[in-house]
C-alpha cells in the first residue's frame, strides 16, 4: 500500500530550502579554492558526515552488517560517489560552479536512461523521452554554440564542462546500482554511510597524490567545512531521505531543476561569474528536459487537472 502523500506547504518550503543549499555549496567550494582545494574539502566533509550518520545510526540502533548483502553493490556505490565528486571537484578548477551545477544535475537524464534499460517498471515514456531529446539538444549547444575568447587556442572551461558532465553520468550510475541491487531495500542511512565513506578515502587520497592536501584553517574554511559537513552532507541529505519517505517522488523530482538555477545565482552574485547568453541558450532546455523526465507523470497529470478546471 503506498501511503506516501501529495505535496504540501511543508514539503515545497522544504524542497525549495534544500535545492537552495545545493546551489550554494559548489559556490562555497570555488570561493574558498585558494585556501583548501575543493577536492580536499569535499573528501574532509564526507568524512565528518560519515561519522554524523554512523552515530546516528547507533542512537536510532539501526543494524549494521557487513553481512547481508549490501557490502559488494555498497562498495560499489562508495566507489562512484566518490567518482562523482572528484569529477566535480576537478571541474571546479576550470570552468564556473554555475556551469558545474547546470551539467552535474543532468544525472536525471542518464538515470532515467539507465532505468529505462534495467527495470521494466522504469520504461520511460513519451514526454520523458521528450525530455531527454531536449536535454541532449541543449547539452550540445551549451558546448558547441559557446563564444570562446578572441585568439584563445583552447577554452579550458570547455574541459571543466564535461568534467561536470561526467560527474552527472556516475551520479545516475550510482541512482541505478541502488535501484537494481540490494541496496534498494536496505536503510537510507545504511546507502549513504557507503556512499560517505567511499567519497572520504577515494577523494583525500586523490588530493594527497595529487599534491591538493593544501589546508590553510581560516575562518571562511572553517565555516565552508561546518556548512558542508553538517547541513549539505547530513541533515540536507536526511531531509531528501525524509521526504521520499513522506511524499510522492515525482512531483519532488521537478524541484531538482531549481538547484541549477539557485547556482547560477549564487554564482553570479557571491562570485561575480558572467553566465554567457549562449550557456543559457543550452541550459534552458536542459532544465525543462529535468522536469519532464523527473516528474512526467506529475506533469501530465497536472496539465490534465488544468484542462478539466
Amino acid at each position: 500500500m503506498n501511503t506516501r502523500q501529495a505535496l504540501d506547504s511543508t514539503a515545497i518550503s522544504l524542497m525549495v530550502v534544500l535545492c537552495a543549499i545545493w546551489g550554494l555549496q559548489q559556490v562555497v567550494l570555488k570561493a574558498t579554492a585558494a585556501d583548501i582545494a575543493p577536492i580536499m574539502q569535499i573528501g574532509l566533509r564526507s568524512g565528518v558526515a560519515a561519522l554524523l550518520v554512523w552515530l546516528t545510526m547507533w542512537w536510532r540502533k539501526e543494524p549494521l552488517s557487513l553481512h547481508d548483502g549490501t557490502l559488494r553493490p555498497g562498495i560499489l556505490v562508495g566507489l562512484l560517489f566518490g567518482l562523482e565528486f572528484l569529477l566535480v571537484a576537478e571541474g571546479l578548477r576550470h570552468s564556473s560552479a554555475s556551469h558545474i551545477l547546470v551539467f552535474l544535475y543532468t544525472a536525471p537524464i542518464f538515470a532515467a536512461l539507465g532505468l529505462h534499460w534495467k527495470l521494466p517498471s522504469e520504461r520511460l515514456g513519451a514526454l520523458q523521452w521528450l525530455g531527454i531529446v531536449l536535454a541532449f539538444g541543449g547539452i550540445a549547444y551549451a558546448f558547441l554554440g559557446r563564444d570562446t575568447p578572441a585568439g584563445a587556442v583552447t577554452d579550458n572551461s570547455l574541459w571543466g564542462d564535461f568534467l561536470g558532465l561526467l560527474a552527472g553520468v556516475g551520479w545516475a550510475a550510482t541512482t541505478v546500482v541502488v535501484r537494481c541491487s540490494s541496496l534498494s531495500k536496505a536503510p537510507a542511512t545504511q546507502t549513504l554511510l557507503y556512499q560517505l565513506i567511499g567519497a572520504f578515502v577515494l577523494l583525500v587520497a586523490g588530493a594527497c597524490l595529487t599534491g591538493q592536501a593544501r589546508f590553510n584553517p581560516t575562518p571562511q574554511v572553517w565555516a565552508s567545512l561546518v556548512f558542508h559537513s553538517v547541513v549539505v552532507s547530513f541533515v540536507s541529505y536526511l531531509a531528501w531521505f525524509w521526504l521520499l519517505r513522506h511524499y510522492l517522488a515525482s512531483p519532488l523530482g521537478v524541484f531538482s531543476f531549481l538547484t541549477p538555477l539557485f547556482g547560477m545565482v549564487f554564482g553570479a552574485w557571491l562570485l561575480a561569474e558572467t553566465i554567457e547568453p549562449s550557456f543559457l541558450l543550452g541550459a534552458a532546455p536542459v532544465l525543462i528536459g529535468i522536469v519532464l523526465v523527473s516528474g512526467g507523470d506529475w506533469v501530465t497529470q497536472w496539465a490534465g487537472r488544468l484542462k478539466t478546471s
